[in-house]
C-alpha cells in the first residue's frame, strides 16, 4: 500500500529544489515527488520508508523533517462513475441482463481476495533469499624470468 509522506525542507532556489528531487529520486518505490517551493514542503508518494526520505536529505546537507506521513488517496471517483453509467443501463434493460450482470461482479469478487499473512510472509521471504558465490580462487605463477632470486648455482 502506497504511502504519502511530507517532509518540510529549506529550499531556497530552483537548483536546491532539483537536487532534493534528485536525491530522492534515488530511493526504489517511489511513484511521484512534488515540490511546493512556497510552503517548503516535498510530497513523496510511494511504497518508501520515511526515515529513509528523511536520511537522504540530511545526507544532503539540507535540514528535513517529516511533517505527515498517510495513505495516498486512489483514485475511487472514475470507478463510482462507472458504477453510475452501468445503474442506468440497467433501467433502460430487462432485469434478466442486470441480473447477469450482479453474478458476474460477485465472481470477479472471488479472485479479487486479499491475500493471506501467509503468503504475504512466503513472498517477504522470498525476495531476501540469500545467494552466495563459489569463491574464486587465484594461483600466482611466477616466472624464473621475473625474478632474479630463483636462480640459485649449487
Amino acid at each position: 500500500m502506497s504511502k504519502k509522506i511530507v517532509v518540510k525542507i529549506d529550499l531556497h532556489d530552483n537548483k536546491d529544489k532539483q537536487k532534493a528531487m534528485k536525491a530522492v529520486s534515488t530511493l526504489s518505490g517511489i511513484d511521484s515527488i512534488s515540490v511546493d517551493m512556497a510552503s517548503h514542503k516535498m510530497t513523496v508518494i510511494g511504497m518508501v520508508d520515511p526515515v529513509n526520505v528523511v536520511s537522504k536529505l540530511r545526507k544532503a546537507s539540507w535540514a528535513a523533517s517529516i511533517d505527515s506521513v498517510g495513505p495516498a488517496k486512489e483514485p475511487e471517483k472514475k470507478e463510482e462513475e462507472k458504477k453510475k453509467d452501468g445503474d442506468d443501463k440497467k433501467d433502460g434493460d430487462d432485469k434478466k441482463d442486470g441480473d447477469a450482470k450482479k453474478d458476474g461482479d460477485e465472481k470477479d469478487g472471488k479472485k479479487a481476495a486479499a491475500p493471506t499473512e501467509q503468503q504475504i510472509l512466503a513472498e517477504l521471504m522470498n525476495q531476501y533469499r540469500a545467494y552466495y558465490p563459489p569463491m574464486n580462487t587465484h594461483y600466482y605463477v611466477q616466472s624464473m624470468e621475473e625474478n632474479p632470486n630463483s636462480c640459485a648455482i649449487c
